[in-house]
């Protein structure tokens, strides 16, 4: 206790303390600098061909298509904040209209939360923390996954957020044009990152507008260029005539060379081509990352111990007293904008959050009002950003699309309980199963963000009944295993005898063993691939029954007991 101390002893303990909140507040720059670089990669990496894929602007009037765009080119440019900026300049020049920007600003919300997803897998070595963290960066993609569902084809049947935002823009008296957002966050990032590297935004813009660039075009900036443009102006001009020669004054096209000085960065001028700068950039931005987000929780998990972790999880995790506890969650989403327009990015703030949540810190029914909050905050950053636009009304128009559609899909999944613990209970299974089966994380990854869209992408460019036919299958199909699913763990009497169990088909079709054991086999190398050995499973099983948690089998597997009902 403080009171016990020797004053030397006091004097170490506040000098350790100040060195770890220093240190933590470091890694957490470096971390959130990471992610930045991270983007940059990604953008230099797959820029130009994300501004391809949205300059494919023919395939757009299919929304099926528009919303796989929309989840592609967010992945790949890691940042919905670049993807919907290029949306609104492509509807402001009149290249795509507002009805079918609509679909690629709902793809644009489901990619922009792979971002956190990666960033749970660096607390793959703990069981326990990535559990909850992958169930904390999962909420974030079922909730817009289900948003989607149910919001695009209410869009394609009536076109209410069309329609509703277009009255909004009529009934304002005049528009005119505003300014860029503030730079927040990036005030503090921008030296470090800037640094480094600088990425032309503008060529993605370029690229999808149909430009044509000059053979060699970089993602990268010059830290010295020159720009060559033709220009109009007066000159003199002696032209001969059959009465002698004669002045006259013209206008000529002439060819005007402007110099633009870039700040040196070490990745300028490098000669190095695009994939080799990109790759290199990701590499290092992911080891930065991942040894910040080891650094950060061990430093937090060192200083939260006993009487002081506990008055924190309290204040973080306790509602309001009755019978104001149901505001607590609306509170939440109050926060979750905030910090999300003060850092200007949802990507960022629920990749720094995620951590928390691994470390339980934050609970998962804490963790989903906060990511909601995120989605309602990265929008107002896009309104913002509209105004700076030449086009106003249509750019506006596109931004409280995004708006409306996730104040739609929040009064859609939260309010109401039970359509609330949907999304956190399908978390929660898909962080047990990453808990089981390691592997899995890598696989959900790749699958929902890169597989399902590319399947689903080819698919739209069949005859639009072959598509719905097939898409019509497969929801039947994942709606009848759901349902099953719950039966057989809330009311098994009720379902036939044969259907109470999947044992009654092949193991492959039911269960993940079989995958595990064929990949344990080829990874026995990589511990963070493999499933955990029987031997580590029961005692960990074991150790965590005695604390409370439980697992398979369980009612709640892996997880704290939540009541999500006044979230």
């Amino acid at each position: 206790k403080w009171k016990d101390m020797t004053n030397a002893e006091k004097c170490k303990t506040v000098i350790v303390g100040t060195t770890k909140i220093i240190l933590v507040f470091g890694c957490l720059y470096l971390f959130i600098c990471s992610l930045s670089i991270m983007g940059s990669a990604f953008q230099v990496l797959a820029g130009k061909t994300a501004g391809t894929i949205f300059g494919s602007h023919s395939f757009l009037s299919n929304p099926i298509t528009g919303l796989i765009i929309g989840i592609l080119v967010t992945v790949l440019v890691q940042s919905s904040s670049t993807s919907t900026s290029i949306i609104t300049t492509m509807v402001g020049a009149g290249i795509l209209n507002v009805h079918q920007a609509i679909p690629i600003i709902m793809g644009a919300n489901i990619g922009t939360s792979v971002t956190n997803t990666i960033v749970s897998l660096a607390q793959s070595m703990d069981v326990s923390q990535f559990r909850k963290a992958f169930a904390g960066a999962t909420v974030h993609d079922i909730f817009n996954l289900l948003s989607v569902i149910i919001l695009l084809p209410l869009e394609v049947a009536s076109g209410m957020l069309e329609k509703l935002t277009n009255a909004i823009i009529v009934s304002i008296p005049s528009l005119s044009k505003g300014t860029k957002p503030p730079d927040i966050l990036k005030v503090i990032t921008k030296p470090l990152t800037n640094k480094i590297i600088k990425v032309d935004k503008k060529i993605i813009t370029k690229v999808a507008r149909g430009e044509v660039l000059p053979p060699g075009t970089s993602m990268v900036k010059a830290s010295c260029s020159s720009v060559k443009q033709m220009v109009m102006e007066l000159q003199n001009v002696t032209t001969a005539s059959t009465n002698g020669t004669a002045n006259i004054t013209t206008l000529r096209n002439v060819s005007v060379t402007d110099e633009m000085k870039i700040p040196y960065f070490i990745f300028a001028n490098t000669g190095m081509s695009d994939g080799a700068i990109g790759a290199i950039l990701l590499i290092v931005s992911l080891l930065v990352l991942c040894v910040c987000l080891v650094v950060m929780v061990k430093l937090l998990q060192s200083m939260m111990k006993g009487s002081v972790a506990k008055l924190i999880k309290k204040v973080i995790n306790t509602n309001f007293p009755s019978p104001f506890g149901w505001l607590t969650g609306y509170l939440a989403i109050l926060v979750g904008a905030g910090l999300t327009f003060v850092v200007q990015s949802s990507s960022v703030f629920t990749s720094t959050i995620t951590p928390l949540v691994g470390m339980g810190v934050i609970s998962l029914k804490r963790m989903y009002p906060l990511t909601l909050g995120s989605n309602i905050g990265t929008t107002t950053t896009s309104i913002l950003a509209a105004l700076a636009q030449d086009e106003i009304a249509n750019s506006l128009q596109i931004a409280f699309c995004h708006f409306f559609f996730n104040i739609f899909g929040i009064a859609i999944w939260y309010p109401i309980p039970f359509m609330r613990n949907i999304p956190i209970n399908g978390a929660k299974a898909l962080g047990n199963t990453t808990a089981e089966y390691r592997w899995f994380a890598v696989f959900y990854l790749i699958f929902v963000f890169f597989v399902a869209p590319a399947i689903i992408l080819g698919l739209s460019f069949a005859h639009i009944w072959a598509m719905g036919a097939v898409l019509i299958v497969v929801a039947i199909v994942v709606i009848f295993i759901v349902v099953v699913n719950v039966l057989q763990s809330k009311r098994p009497a009720t379902l036939p005898r044969k259907l109470q169990s999947w044992d009654f088909l092949p193991a492959p079709m039911h269960s993940l063993k079989p995958y595990d054991r064929v990949i344990s086999k080829t990874f026995t190398w990589c511990t963070c691939c493999t499933s955990r050995s029987s031997d580590d499973t029961e005692n960990k099983v074991h150790k965590d029954k005695a604390n409370g948690t439980t697992y398979r089998g369980d009612s709640n597997p892996g997880f704290e007991a939540e009541d999500t009902s006044s979230v």
